[in-house]
Protein backbone atom coordinates (compact mmCIF):
# COMPACT_ATOMS: atom_id res chain seq x y z
CA UNK A 1 0.00 0.00 0.00
CA UNK A 2 2.85 2.37 0.82
CA UNK A 3 4.40 1.76 -2.62
CA UNK A 4 1.09 2.53 -4.32
CA UNK A 5 0.66 5.74 -2.29
CA UNK A 6 4.20 6.84 -3.08
CA UNK A 7 3.63 6.21 -6.78
CA UNK A 8 0.37 8.18 -6.68
CA UNK A 9 2.06 11.16 -5.03
CA UNK A 10 4.88 11.06 -7.57
CA UNK A 11 2.45 11.08 -10.49
CA UNK A 12 0.42 13.89 -8.91
CA UNK A 13 3.52 16.02 -8.43
CA UNK A 14 4.59 15.31 -12.01
CA UNK A 15 1.22 16.52 -13.30
CA UNK A 16 1.41 19.67 -11.18
CA UNK A 17 4.89 20.47 -12.46
CA UNK A 18 3.87 19.93 -16.09
CA UNK A 19 0.94 22.32 -15.65
CA UNK A 20 2.91 25.20 -14.13
CA UNK A 21 2.14 28.69 -15.38
CA UNK A 22 2.56 32.32 -14.43
CA UNK A 23 -0.28 34.87 -14.35
CA UNK A 24 0.47 38.59 -14.16
CA UNK A 25 -0.79 40.45 -11.03
CA UNK A 26 -3.99 41.86 -12.63
CA UNK A 27 -3.29 45.29 -11.19
CA UNK A 28 -3.47 47.35 -14.39
CA UNK A 29 0.27 47.11 -14.97
CA UNK A 30 2.14 47.26 -18.28
CA UNK A 31 4.72 44.46 -18.42
CA UNK A 32 7.50 43.81 -20.92
CA UNK A 33 9.70 40.74 -21.22
CA UNK A 34 12.19 42.02 -18.67
CA UNK A 35 9.37 42.60 -16.17
CA UNK A 36 8.13 39.03 -16.62
CA UNK A 37 11.70 37.82 -16.14
CA UNK A 38 11.97 39.65 -12.82
CA UNK A 39 8.52 38.64 -11.61
CA UNK A 40 8.91 34.94 -12.44
CA UNK A 41 12.44 33.74 -13.25
CA UNK A 42 11.16 30.16 -13.50
CA UNK A 43 8.86 31.20 -16.36
CA UNK A 44 11.22 33.25 -18.50
CA UNK A 45 15.00 33.29 -18.87
CA UNK A 46 17.45 35.56 -20.72
CA UNK A 47 20.91 34.66 -22.02
CA UNK A 48 21.97 38.20 -22.84
CA UNK A 49 20.66 37.96 -26.41
CA UNK A 50 17.35 36.08 -26.47
CA UNK A 51 14.49 35.30 -24.09
CA UNK A 52 13.19 31.76 -23.54
CA UNK A 53 9.71 30.97 -22.19
CA UNK A 54 9.43 27.58 -20.45
CA UNK A 55 6.10 27.90 -18.61
CA UNK A 56 2.63 28.93 -19.74
CA UNK A 57 2.14 32.69 -19.51
CA UNK A 58 -1.23 34.34 -18.78
CA UNK A 59 -1.69 38.10 -19.07
CA UNK A 60 -4.54 38.98 -16.71
CA UNK A 61 -7.58 40.96 -17.84
CA UNK A 62 -6.49 44.38 -16.58
CA UNK A 63 -2.81 43.98 -17.51
CA UNK A 64 -0.84 44.80 -20.66
CA UNK A 65 2.01 42.79 -22.18
CA UNK A 66 4.20 44.90 -24.46
CA UNK A 67 7.10 43.98 -26.73
CA UNK A 68 8.30 47.25 -28.25
CA UNK A 69 11.95 46.47 -29.01
CA UNK A 70 13.34 43.99 -31.57
CA UNK A 71 13.55 40.99 -29.25
CA UNK A 72 13.76 37.27 -29.99
CA UNK A 73 11.44 35.12 -27.87
CA UNK A 74 12.00 31.35 -27.91
CA UNK A 75 9.11 29.24 -26.64
CA UNK A 76 9.47 25.70 -25.33
CA UNK A 77 7.42 22.74 -26.57
CA UNK A 78 3.68 22.81 -25.80
CA UNK A 79 3.85 26.18 -24.01
CA UNK A 80 0.82 28.47 -24.39
CA UNK A 81 0.57 32.26 -24.08
CA UNK A 82 -2.93 33.42 -23.10
CA UNK A 83 -3.91 37.08 -23.31
CA UNK A 84 -6.95 38.15 -21.27
CA UNK A 85 -5.95 41.82 -21.27
CA UNK A 86 -3.86 43.74 -23.82
CA UNK A 87 -0.99 42.54 -26.00
CA UNK A 88 1.05 44.97 -28.10
CA UNK A 89 3.83 43.41 -30.15
CA UNK A 90 5.28 46.22 -32.25
CA UNK A 91 8.83 47.53 -32.56
CA UNK A 92 8.08 49.81 -35.50
CA UNK A 93 10.49 49.24 -38.38
CA UNK A 94 12.45 46.66 -36.37
CA UNK A 95 11.34 43.05 -36.42
CA UNK A 96 10.31 40.95 -33.42
CA UNK A 97 10.94 37.20 -33.70
CA UNK A 98 8.86 34.57 -31.88
CA UNK A 99 9.89 30.98 -32.52
CA UNK A 100 10.22 27.52 -31.01
CA UNK A 101 13.19 26.51 -28.89
CA UNK A 102 13.32 23.40 -31.08
CA UNK A 103 11.76 23.48 -34.54
CA UNK A 104 10.86 19.80 -34.12
CA UNK A 105 8.95 20.52 -30.88
CA UNK A 106 6.46 23.34 -31.58
CA UNK A 107 4.90 25.43 -28.85
CA UNK A 108 1.12 25.50 -28.33
CA UNK A 109 0.61 29.03 -29.65
CA UNK A 110 -1.35 32.12 -28.58
CA UNK A 111 -4.89 32.31 -27.22
CA UNK A 112 -6.51 35.75 -27.27
CA UNK A 113 -9.59 35.80 -25.03
CA UNK A 114 -12.91 37.50 -25.81
CA UNK A 115 -12.17 40.87 -24.23
CA UNK A 116 -8.50 41.02 -25.14
CA UNK A 117 -7.06 43.87 -27.20
CA UNK A 118 -4.39 42.69 -29.65
CA UNK A 119 -1.93 44.52 -31.92
CA UNK A 120 0.81 42.55 -33.70
CA UNK A 121 3.03 44.35 -36.22
CA UNK A 122 6.26 43.40 -38.01
CA UNK A 123 6.60 40.15 -36.09
CA UNK A 124 7.83 36.75 -37.26
CA UNK A 125 5.88 33.86 -35.71
CA UNK A 126 7.10 30.39 -36.68
CA UNK A 127 7.01 26.74 -35.56
CA UNK A 128 4.09 27.26 -33.17
CA UNK A 129 0.47 26.23 -32.82
CA UNK A 130 -1.08 29.34 -34.30
CA UNK A 131 -3.24 32.19 -33.04
CA UNK A 132 -6.70 31.41 -31.64
CA UNK A 133 -8.46 34.76 -31.80
CA UNK A 134 -11.58 34.88 -29.63
CA UNK A 135 -11.62 38.69 -29.53
CA UNK A 136 -12.87 41.09 -32.21
CA UNK A 137 -10.20 43.59 -31.15
CA UNK A 138 -7.44 42.15 -33.30
CA UNK A 139 -5.00 43.87 -35.67
CA UNK A 140 -2.27 41.92 -37.48
CA UNK A 141 0.00 43.78 -39.90
CA UNK A 142 3.34 43.43 -41.71
CA UNK A 143 4.10 40.07 -40.06
CA UNK A 144 5.50 36.71 -41.14
CA UNK A 145 4.04 33.24 -40.45
CA UNK A 146 5.74 30.05 -41.55
CA UNK A 147 5.95 26.38 -40.54
CA UNK A 148 3.20 26.69 -37.93
CA UNK A 149 1.21 23.56 -37.04
CA UNK A 150 -2.03 22.60 -35.34
CA UNK A 151 -1.99 23.66 -31.69
CA UNK A 152 -4.27 26.01 -29.81
CA UNK A 153 -5.56 26.99 -33.28
CA UNK A 154 -6.81 23.99 -35.25
CA UNK A 155 -8.65 25.57 -38.19
CA UNK A 156 -5.87 27.81 -39.49
CA UNK A 157 -2.74 29.64 -38.43
CA UNK A 158 -5.01 32.57 -37.55
CA UNK A 159 -8.38 31.28 -36.37
CA UNK A 160 -10.95 34.08 -36.01
CA UNK A 161 -14.14 33.97 -33.94
CA UNK A 162 -16.22 37.16 -34.38
CA UNK A 163 -16.18 40.86 -35.08
CA UNK A 164 -14.20 42.82 -37.65
CA UNK A 165 -10.48 42.09 -37.21
CA UNK A 166 -7.83 43.51 -39.56
CA UNK A 167 -5.22 41.28 -41.25
CA UNK A 168 -3.10 43.36 -43.62
CA UNK A 169 0.22 43.06 -45.48
CA UNK A 170 1.35 39.79 -43.89
CA UNK A 171 3.17 36.77 -45.33
CA UNK A 172 1.82 33.25 -44.72
CA UNK A 173 4.15 30.64 -46.18
CA UNK A 174 4.29 26.82 -45.97
CA UNK A 175 2.22 26.45 -42.81
CA UNK A 176 0.77 23.06 -41.93
CA UNK A 177 -2.76 24.50 -41.72
CA UNK A 178 -4.62 27.05 -43.87
CA UNK A 179 -3.60 30.66 -43.32
CA UNK A 180 -6.85 32.26 -42.08
CA UNK A 181 -10.23 30.84 -41.09
CA UNK A 182 -13.43 31.39 -39.13
CA UNK A 183 -15.94 28.82 -37.91
CA UNK A 184 -19.21 27.89 -39.59
CA UNK A 185 -21.16 28.84 -36.45
CA UNK A 186 -19.45 32.22 -35.98
CA UNK A 187 -19.87 35.63 -37.62
CA UNK A 188 -16.67 37.31 -38.76
CA UNK A 189 -16.49 40.32 -41.07
CA UNK A 190 -12.72 40.62 -41.26
CA UNK A 191 -10.66 42.79 -43.56
CA UNK A 192 -8.01 40.55 -45.15
CA UNK A 193 -5.97 42.85 -47.33
CA UNK A 194 -2.65 42.86 -49.15
CA UNK A 195 -1.38 39.54 -47.82
CA UNK A 196 0.90 37.04 -49.56
CA UNK A 197 -0.06 33.38 -49.10
CA UNK A 198 1.92 30.50 -50.54
CA UNK A 199 1.77 26.75 -49.98
CA UNK A 200 -0.33 26.81 -46.82
CA UNK A 201 -2.21 23.71 -45.63
CA UNK A 202 0.84 21.51 -46.14
CA UNK A 203 -1.13 18.78 -44.31
CA UNK A 204 -3.19 18.65 -47.55
CA UNK A 205 -6.59 18.70 -45.88
CA UNK A 206 -9.70 19.52 -47.89
CA UNK A 207 -9.55 23.20 -46.92
CA UNK A 208 -8.62 26.38 -48.79
CA UNK A 209 -5.87 28.77 -47.77
CA UNK A 210 -8.53 31.30 -46.70
CA UNK A 211 -11.60 29.57 -45.25
CA UNK A 212 -14.34 31.86 -43.94
CA UNK A 213 -17.85 31.33 -42.61
CA UNK A 214 -20.85 33.61 -42.14
CA UNK A 215 -20.34 37.35 -41.73
CA UNK A 216 -23.51 38.63 -40.12
CA UNK A 217 -24.79 41.97 -41.40
CA UNK A 218 -21.32 43.48 -41.77
CA UNK A 219 -19.07 42.77 -44.78
CA UNK A 220 -16.11 40.44 -45.14
CA UNK A 221 -13.43 42.06 -47.32
CA UNK A 222 -10.78 39.89 -48.99
CA UNK A 223 -8.85 42.23 -51.26
CA UNK A 224 -5.50 42.61 -52.99
CA UNK A 225 -4.08 39.28 -51.79
CA UNK A 226 -1.79 36.88 -53.62
CA UNK A 227 -2.77 33.25 -52.99
CA UNK A 228 -0.32 30.84 -54.57
CA UNK A 229 -0.81 27.10 -54.14
CA UNK A 230 1.64 24.24 -53.90
CA UNK A 231 1.13 22.11 -57.01
CA UNK A 232 2.01 18.95 -55.05
CA UNK A 233 -1.08 19.42 -52.82
CA UNK A 234 -4.26 18.15 -54.47
CA UNK A 235 -6.83 19.08 -51.78
CA UNK A 236 -6.07 22.74 -51.07
CA UNK A 237 -8.26 25.49 -52.53
CA UNK A 238 -7.78 29.24 -52.77
CA UNK A 239 -10.66 31.07 -51.05
CA UNK A 240 -13.90 29.64 -49.64
CA UNK A 241 -16.70 31.68 -48.10
CA UNK A 242 -19.64 29.63 -46.82
CA UNK A 243 -22.93 30.29 -45.07
CA UNK A 244 -24.01 26.81 -44.07
CA UNK A 245 -26.02 27.33 -40.88
CA UNK A 246 -28.65 29.88 -41.88
CA UNK A 247 -26.90 33.13 -41.04
CA UNK A 248 -25.98 36.04 -43.30
CA UNK A 249 -23.09 36.39 -45.70
CA UNK A 250 -21.86 39.67 -47.20
CA UNK A 251 -18.50 39.62 -48.95
CA UNK A 252 -16.25 41.64 -51.23
CA UNK A 253 -13.54 39.68 -53.04
CA UNK A 254 -11.62 42.16 -55.17
CA UNK A 255 -8.17 42.48 -56.76
CA UNK A 256 -6.81 39.08 -55.69
CA UNK A 257 -4.43 36.85 -57.64
CA UNK A 258 -5.26 33.17 -57.08
CA UNK A 259 -3.12 30.56 -58.81
CA UNK A 260 -2.12 26.89 -58.64
CA UNK A 261 -4.73 25.73 -56.12
CA UNK A 262 -7.31 22.96 -56.33
CA UNK A 263 -9.91 25.67 -57.06
CA UNK A 264 -9.93 29.45 -57.06
CA UNK A 265 -12.97 30.90 -55.26
CA UNK A 266 -16.02 29.11 -53.92
CA UNK A 267 -19.09 30.65 -52.29
CA UNK A 268 -21.61 28.28 -50.70
CA UNK A 269 -24.99 28.77 -49.08
CA UNK A 270 -28.01 31.05 -49.29
CA UNK A 271 -28.66 34.42 -47.67
CA UNK A 272 -25.48 35.44 -49.46
CA UNK A 273 -24.40 38.46 -51.45
CA UNK A 274 -20.90 38.93 -52.81
CA UNK A 275 -18.90 41.03 -55.22
CA UNK A 276 -16.09 39.26 -57.11
CA UNK A 277 -14.18 41.89 -59.08
CA UNK A 278 -10.82 42.48 -60.72
CA UNK A 279 -9.37 39.12 -59.73
CA UNK A 280 -6.82 37.05 -61.66
CA UNK A 281 -7.79 33.39 -61.22
CA UNK A 282 -5.64 30.93 -63.12
CA UNK A 283 -4.20 27.41 -63.15
CA UNK A 284 -6.41 26.18 -60.32
CA UNK A 285 -6.35 22.54 -61.33
CA UNK A 286 -3.90 20.77 -59.00
CA UNK A 287 -6.21 17.83 -58.29
CA UNK A 288 -7.08 17.45 -61.98
CA UNK A 289 -10.35 15.63 -61.23
CA UNK A 290 -13.06 17.72 -62.92
CA UNK A 291 -15.99 16.51 -60.83
CA UNK A 292 -14.17 17.17 -57.56
CA UNK A 293 -12.95 20.71 -58.17
CA UNK A 294 -10.93 22.83 -60.51
CA UNK A 295 -13.30 25.80 -60.94
CA UNK A 296 -12.02 29.31 -61.18
CA UNK A 297 -15.23 30.38 -59.44
CA UNK A 298 -17.76 27.90 -58.03
CA UNK A 299 -21.12 28.93 -56.57
CA UNK A 300 -23.40 26.53 -54.71
CA UNK A 301 -26.70 27.17 -52.96
CA UNK A 302 -29.78 25.11 -52.11
CA UNK A 303 -32.00 28.22 -52.09
CA UNK A 304 -32.55 31.10 -54.51
CA UNK A 305 -31.12 33.57 -52.00
CA UNK A 306 -27.56 33.72 -53.27
CA UNK A 307 -26.49 36.61 -55.48
CA UNK A 308 -22.98 37.20 -56.75
CA UNK A 309 -21.87 40.07 -58.98
CA UNK A 310 -18.70 39.37 -60.99
CA UNK A 311 -16.92 42.07 -63.00
CA UNK A 312 -13.53 42.51 -64.67
CA UNK A 313 -12.11 39.13 -63.66
CA UNK A 314 -9.50 37.21 -65.64
CA UNK A 315 -10.20 33.48 -65.44
CA UNK A 316 -7.66 31.28 -67.20
CA UNK A 317 -6.47 27.69 -67.39
CA UNK A 318 -8.81 26.21 -64.80
CA UNK A 319 -10.70 22.93 -65.29
CA UNK A 320 -13.88 25.02 -65.33
CA UNK A 321 -14.18 28.77 -65.66
CA UNK A 322 -17.31 29.35 -63.55
CA UNK A 323 -19.67 26.64 -62.26
CA UNK A 324 -23.16 27.25 -60.85
CA UNK A 325 -24.71 24.48 -58.74
CA UNK A 326 -28.14 23.97 -57.14
CA UNK A 327 -29.92 27.33 -57.02
CA UNK A 328 -26.82 29.52 -57.21
CA UNK A 329 -26.99 32.69 -59.27
CA UNK A 330 -24.45 35.10 -60.69
CA UNK A 331 -24.65 38.45 -62.45
CA UNK A 332 -21.90 38.38 -65.08
CA UNK A 333 -22.96 41.57 -66.83
CA UNK A 334 -25.99 43.50 -68.03
CA UNK A 335 -26.57 45.92 -70.87
CA UNK A 336 -26.19 48.83 -68.45
CA UNK A 337 -23.31 47.32 -66.47
CA UNK A 338 -21.02 45.21 -68.70
CA UNK A 339 -19.34 42.15 -67.23
CA UNK A 340 -15.90 42.68 -68.78
CA UNK A 341 -14.77 39.26 -67.57
CA UNK A 342 -12.08 37.51 -69.61
CA UNK A 343 -12.00 33.72 -69.99
CA UNK A 344 -9.20 31.69 -71.53
CA UNK A 345 -8.40 27.98 -71.90
CA UNK A 346 -10.71 26.74 -69.17
CA UNK A 347 -11.73 23.15 -69.74
CA UNK A 348 -11.15 19.46 -69.17
CA UNK A 349 -11.15 16.21 -71.11
CA UNK A 350 -10.81 18.11 -74.36
CA UNK A 351 -13.94 20.24 -73.82
CA UNK A 352 -13.91 23.98 -73.09
CA UNK A 353 -16.03 25.26 -70.20
CA UNK A 354 -16.00 29.00 -69.62
CA UNK A 355 -19.37 28.91 -67.83
CA UNK A 356 -21.34 25.84 -66.70
CA UNK A 357 -24.86 26.74 -65.56
CA UNK A 358 -26.01 23.61 -63.76
CA UNK A 359 -29.09 25.42 -62.37
CA UNK A 360 -32.53 26.30 -63.70
CA UNK A 361 -31.83 30.02 -63.24
CA UNK A 362 -31.54 32.47 -66.12
CA UNK A 363 -28.11 34.09 -65.98
CA UNK A 364 -27.27 37.54 -67.31
CA UNK A 365 -23.74 37.46 -68.76
CA UNK A 366 -23.25 40.12 -71.42
CA UNK A 367 -20.18 41.96 -72.64
CA UNK A 368 -17.70 39.28 -71.64
CA UNK A 369 -14.76 37.80 -73.54
CA UNK A 370 -15.47 34.08 -73.64
CA UNK A 371 -12.15 33.00 -75.11
CA UNK A 372 -9.17 35.30 -75.12
CA UNK A 373 -7.13 35.60 -78.33
CA UNK A 374 -9.82 33.89 -80.44
CA UNK A 375 -12.23 35.84 -82.64
CA UNK A 376 -15.78 34.66 -81.93
CA UNK A 377 -17.84 36.06 -84.78
CA UNK A 378 -21.39 35.27 -83.65
CA UNK A 379 -23.48 33.59 -80.96
CA UNK A 380 -23.00 30.16 -82.52
CA UNK A 381 -19.26 30.55 -82.08
CA UNK A 382 -19.72 31.36 -78.38
CA UNK A 383 -22.10 28.48 -77.61
CA UNK A 384 -19.36 25.80 -77.22
CA UNK A 385 -17.88 27.78 -74.31
CA UNK A 386 -21.13 27.91 -72.30
CA UNK A 387 -23.14 24.94 -70.99
CA UNK A 388 -26.79 25.90 -70.36
CA UNK A 389 -30.34 25.44 -71.67
CA UNK A 390 -29.18 24.89 -75.23
CA UNK A 391 -27.29 21.79 -74.06
CA UNK A 392 -29.90 20.57 -71.54
CA UNK A 393 -33.51 21.90 -71.66
CA UNK A 394 -33.88 21.49 -67.87
CA UNK A 395 -31.24 24.13 -67.26
CA UNK A 396 -31.55 27.89 -67.24
CA UNK A 397 -30.51 30.04 -70.17
CA UNK A 398 -27.36 32.14 -70.17
CA UNK A 399 -27.92 35.49 -71.88
CA UNK A 400 -24.46 36.13 -73.31
CA UNK A 401 -25.03 38.50 -76.24
CA UNK A 402 -23.64 41.01 -76.90
CA UNK A 403 -20.10 39.83 -76.23
CA UNK A 404 -16.73 41.35 -76.99
CA UNK A 405 -13.01 40.94 -76.39
CA UNK A 406 -11.55 43.79 -78.40
CA UNK A 407 -12.08 46.60 -75.92
CA UNK A 408 -10.93 44.76 -72.82
CA UNK A 409 -7.64 45.67 -71.20
CA UNK A 410 -6.29 42.57 -69.49
CA UNK A 411 -3.71 42.64 -66.77
CA UNK A 412 -0.34 41.17 -67.52
CA UNK A 413 -0.62 37.39 -67.61
CA UNK A 414 3.06 36.88 -66.88
CA UNK A 415 4.07 34.24 -64.38
CA UNK A 416 6.08 35.53 -61.44
CA UNK A 417 9.01 33.23 -62.07
CA UNK A 418 12.33 34.39 -60.68
CA UNK A 419 15.64 33.05 -61.89
CA UNK A 420 18.13 32.74 -59.00
CA UNK A 421 21.44 31.10 -59.84
CA UNK A 422 23.46 29.23 -58.82
CA UNK A 423 21.04 27.59 -56.41
CA UNK A 424 22.43 25.89 -54.31
CA UNK A 425 25.00 28.63 -53.75
CA UNK A 426 28.09 29.15 -51.61
CA UNK A 427 26.83 32.61 -50.61
CA UNK A 428 27.03 34.69 -53.78
CA UNK A 429 24.31 34.40 -56.39
CA UNK A 430 22.66 36.25 -59.28
CA UNK A 431 19.06 37.30 -59.78
CA UNK A 432 17.50 37.82 -63.19
CA UNK A 433 14.94 40.51 -62.38
CA UNK A 434 12.44 40.73 -65.24
CA UNK A 435 9.45 41.67 -63.04
CA UNK A 436 10.57 45.15 -61.94
CA UNK A 437 11.01 44.07 -58.33
CA UNK A 438 12.68 46.79 -56.29
CA UNK A 439 13.69 45.00 -53.10
CA UNK A 440 15.05 41.63 -52.00
CA UNK A 441 14.69 40.49 -48.38
CA UNK A 442 16.33 37.30 -47.13
CA UNK A 443 14.63 35.39 -44.29
CA UNK A 444 15.82 32.36 -42.38
CA UNK A 445 13.37 29.54 -41.67
CA UNK A 446 12.35 31.19 -38.40
CA UNK A 447 11.12 34.17 -40.39
CA UNK A 448 13.87 36.47 -39.16
CA UNK A 449 14.94 39.14 -41.63
CA UNK A 450 18.62 38.57 -42.37
CA UNK A 451 19.46 41.07 -45.11
CA UNK A 452 17.73 43.50 -47.46
CA UNK A 453 19.01 44.54 -50.90
CA UNK A 454 17.80 47.07 -53.46
CA UNK A 455 17.24 45.60 -56.92
CA UNK A 456 17.54 46.98 -60.42
CA UNK A 457 16.07 45.54 -63.58
CA UNK A 458 17.85 42.68 -65.35
CA UNK A 459 20.84 41.02 -63.62
CA UNK A 460 21.66 41.67 -59.95
CA UNK A 461 24.75 40.22 -58.27
CA UNK A 462 24.10 39.44 -54.59
CA UNK A 463 27.04 38.82 -52.24
CA UNK A 464 26.36 37.42 -48.76
CA UNK A 465 28.14 35.73 -45.89
CA UNK A 466 25.20 33.47 -45.05
CA UNK A 467 25.88 30.25 -43.18
CA UNK A 468 24.79 26.98 -44.79
CA UNK A 469 21.08 26.24 -44.75
CA UNK A 470 17.74 26.97 -46.42
CA UNK A 471 16.53 30.56 -46.80
CA UNK A 472 13.45 32.32 -48.17
CA UNK A 473 13.90 35.16 -50.65
CA UNK A 474 11.17 37.80 -50.81
CA UNK A 475 10.97 39.99 -53.93
CA UNK A 476 8.61 42.95 -53.92
CA UNK A 477 7.68 46.30 -55.37
CA UNK A 478 4.76 48.61 -54.66
CA UNK A 479 2.29 46.34 -56.50
CA UNK A 480 3.35 42.73 -56.00
CA UNK A 481 5.61 40.32 -54.21
CA UNK A 482 6.91 36.79 -54.69
CA UNK A 483 8.97 34.24 -52.78
CA UNK A 484 11.47 31.58 -53.71
CA UNK A 485 13.87 29.35 -51.78
CA UNK A 486 17.66 29.52 -51.69
CA UNK A 487 20.03 26.83 -50.46
CA UNK A 488 23.42 27.93 -49.11
CA UNK A 489 25.99 25.16 -49.05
Amino acid sequence: MKKITTLFLFLACTLIVSAQSYTTPNNGGNYDLNDILNLSPSTLSYNGTEYTLTEDLIIASTDTFTISTPETLNIAADILITIEGTFTCDAGNDQIVIKAVDNNAPYEGFRFEQNADILINNTSITYGGGLRVLTPNFTLTESFFSYNVSGVATGAVVSLSYGSPLIENNNFIFNDLPAISSGANQTVSATIKGNYLEGNNQSNQNRPQINMGATGLDTLRITNNTILGDASLDQVGGIAVANLLGGELRAILDDNTITDNRYGITIAGGNSFAYIRNNIIKNNNTQNIPFSGGSGISLNSSAETQTVVARNNEIRNNLWGITLIGEASIDLGTLNDPGNNIFSENGNNGVVYALYNNTDNTIQAVYNCWEEDITLSDANAVEPYIFHQTDDPSLGEVIFTPFNCADFSASSNETLQINVYPNPSFGNFSIENTQNFQQLTIYNLNGKKIKTFSLTNNINEINTDLSSGLYLLEFKNSKKKAFTKLIIQ
